[in-house]
């Protein structure tokens, strides 16, 4: 039987994401929300906002009265935070990345799993109706063989005190990636670039292999940018798919697009190239959008109260940080690094 009873979660960290958890889960009326700041200042402002919630200034002041645990802190905090909930057998959600490493996150997964309780990853492009459209239409075999796909993460600013940009950013789309191919990559190469400031990167691009579907994707992130870009182009040898995360009404286009070889001359000579270019229909599917941080956030309250294991486990995030992982060690080596040691919890 389903648990009907109200459930209190703490939201840890009243900053841009934690902010948008606590909206979501306020207009639950079988939730209760406890947000977590060290800062009187942003406690007070969730307090105005959103009547009825309530405050701490540590997590350790909230742990017994919580039934979980979502985290919206700075990475570097990520292990330490969940661990605390672990341990105290609170259902925990990171954001990304679960952690800083690797060794972090099989931590987090070994004491989720002894306290017999929920680890989720936010992974929330996962819970997005458009990437579940794409992942459709990629499945689905229309665009026929998958021959790349091109993915750009851009934008100007939020610089992030703790970790580069591709420890920011790439985790959307590695997420998205490996899910619209059912697989996780299985080496990556990297090239990446600190042009502000003396700590991290701010630009970089990452190329992965997908061994089973024998395709590469590439992936470019940037807080240097003047244009905001959340853009993911699959191209295959039949059709190509564009998901493009800032449209208002047209996330999905499928383009009936494509290029020809023909046979050469009979001197087996041509001036140029010997192919036919195709255009035809452009399609775009019909989409029933939800906020999908609303469906994220839905799908951890429900795993809460019924033990189902969540489709972004501890697991999935385990693996995306193992991906982090060896694309430091190729911007560290300059060539390709295998991803080693991956769970292999089928995305979605």
């Amino acid at each position: 039987m389903i648990d009907t009873r109200p459930v209190t979660v703490a939201v840890v960290g009243y900053g841009y994401w934690g902010s948008k958890h606590v909206r979501v889960l306020s207009g639950r009326h079988d939730v209760s929300v406890v947000v977590v700041d060290e800062s009187e200042e942003r406690r007070e402002a969730a307090a105005t906002h959103h009547r009825g919630i309530g405050t701490a200034s540590c997590l350790a002041d909230a742990l017994d009265v919580v039934d979980a645990v979502i985290l919206a802190t700075p990475p570097t905090t990520h292990a330490k935070l969940a661990l605390t909930a672990l341990h105290a057998r609170k259902h925990v959600l990171v954001e990304k990345p679960l952690a800083t490493s690797a060794a972090d996150a099989e931590n987090l997964v070994a004491q989720a799993a002894e306290s017999g309780v929920t680890l989720m990853t936010g992974h929330t492009f996962e819970y997005n109706s458009a990437v579940a459209k794409l992942k459709e239409v990629v499945s689905s075999g229309t665009l026929g063989r998958i021959l790349y796909i091109d993915a750009a993460r851009l934008s100007l600013g939020r610089y992030q005190p703790d970790v580069d940009v591709v420890w920011d950013l790439a985790p959307h789309d590695i997420s998205i990636l490996s899910h619209l191919l059912d697989e996780l990559p299985s080496a990556v190469s990297v090239w990446k670039q600190r042009n502000i400031g003396d700590r991290f990167a701010d630009v970089a691009y990452l190329r992965m292999y997908f061994e089973r579907a024998a395709t590469h994707a590439v992936v470019h992130v940037s807080w240097l940018d003047p244009c905001k870009v959340r853009r993911v182009t699959v191209v295959g040898d039949q059709r190509m798919a564009v998901y493009n995360d800032l449209s208002d009404n047209e996330r999905v286009r499928i383009y009936d697009s494509g290029v020809d070889i023909r046979g050469f001359d009979s001197e087996g000579t041509a001036r140029t190239m010997p192919v036919t270019y195709r255009s035809g229909d452009i399609v775009s599917p019909y989409l029933y959008f939800q906020e999908p941080l609303q469906v994220q956030d839905d799908h951890f309250v429900d795993c809460v109260r019924t033990g189902a294991r969540p489709r972004t486990p501890g697991e999935r995030g385990l693996d995306i940080v193992r991906v982090l992982e060896a694309a430091d060690a190729a911007s560290a080596s300059g060539g390709v690094e295998p991803v080693r040691g991956l769970v292999g919890v089928p995305p979605g």
